[in-house]
């Protein structure tokens, strides 16, 4: 079963990647802004980095400060990275890994785009990440690490990457309550972001068991129906007559262009009608998550 969600997971996000979504696009830019991006920042960097997949804004919380080396797990088109190298300013570096060969492709031309000579992309999954162990200062991640099906391992490899008094600060979606099955076992589902999501408490007790201190887990109260507004930019294509399905990663085939265009309109519609009967924040929080490696 993971293998198969990995490779949903990869399918579904490569097909975003090739979608054209953009800053450009006014619901992508509401999505962002909804969870803590300001247009300033967006205005700062390639408008393709923003593809409305974000559940928050962990370069804003992160203190990163010059000189620093900040690696963001899920990196997708490049938009925390290249937020992160501006603030750690050219003596630091900022590094990107994603496990979707389109998304680093993306990242990669975007990087060219943005003039910044601190980033660099790496294609690698998250739980077996290219980095030297006690390497970085901060880790960050947005909306990805839910998606993981092994997120043990994953949080072992943040602590090994990391340098004594280094942290963690990331954007993530847990579960406030259990799901109702049909929705916690339906893999598009996983792949929008719900069922791969873990208990809040189970997030803690997970970092606190790699090692990690200081640890919190903190609802953001954002309102994850904010999703929804990606359906409704012009640039793309009109709002369908049902209500909204509230995924991003979901809905954005209705925008791709050439082999991206072909979408399984049959799961499409099936987790649409699972939304429609169930308001993703009865079950689901945005949360800001923040850990530091014990010195």
């Amino acid at each position: 079963m993971s293998d198969t969600i990995t490779q949903a997971v990869k399918s579904k996000y490569g097909s975003v990647a090739a979608s054209g979504l953009s800053t450009a696009h006014e619901g992508i830019k509401a999505v962002a802004e909804a969870f803590g991006y300001s247009p300033d920042e967006l205005a700062s960097i390639p408008a393709e980095a923003n593809m409305g997949l974000s559940c928050g804004n962990p370069t804003a919380t992160a203190g990163l400060r010059p000189g620093e080396t900040v690696v963001d797990l899920g990196s997708g088109g490049g938009l925390d990275v290249f937020l992160a190298a501006r603030k750690v300013e050219p003596t630091g570096r900022a590094v990107g890994v994603d496990m979707t060969p389109e998304m680093i492709e993306l990242a990669r031309n975007n990087a060219k785009k943005s003039g910044l000579t601190n980033v660099e992309f790496h294609l690698a999954t998250i739980d077996k990440l290219p980095l030297a162990d006690a390497s970085v200062d901060c880790v960050i991640s947005n909306c990805v690490i839910n998606l993981a099906p092994d997120k043990a391992a994953v949080f072992h490899e943040i602590a090994r990457v990391l340098k004594p008094g280094g942290r963690l600060a990331v954007s993530d979606i847990a579960l406030k309550r259990d799901l109702p099955p049909e929705l916690g076992d339906d893999l598009m589902a996983y792949v929008g972001c719900i069922a791969g999501a873990i208990p809040i408490e189970d997030y803690r007790r997970g970092l606190t068991k790699a090692g990690f201190a200081h640890v919190e887990v903190v609802d953001s109260g954002a309102d994850l129906n904010a999703y929804a507004k990606v359906e409704n930019q012009a640039a793309c294509c009109p709002p369908p007559a049902s209500t909204p399905s509230g995924l991003a990663v979901v809905d954005a085939g209705c925008c791709a262009v050439g082999p991206a265009a072909v979408v399984d309109e049959a799961l499409h519609a099936r987790l649409a009608d699972l939304l429609r009967r169930y308001d993703v924040n009865d079950y689901a929080a945005s949360v800001k998550v923040y850990a530091v490696k014990p010195r």
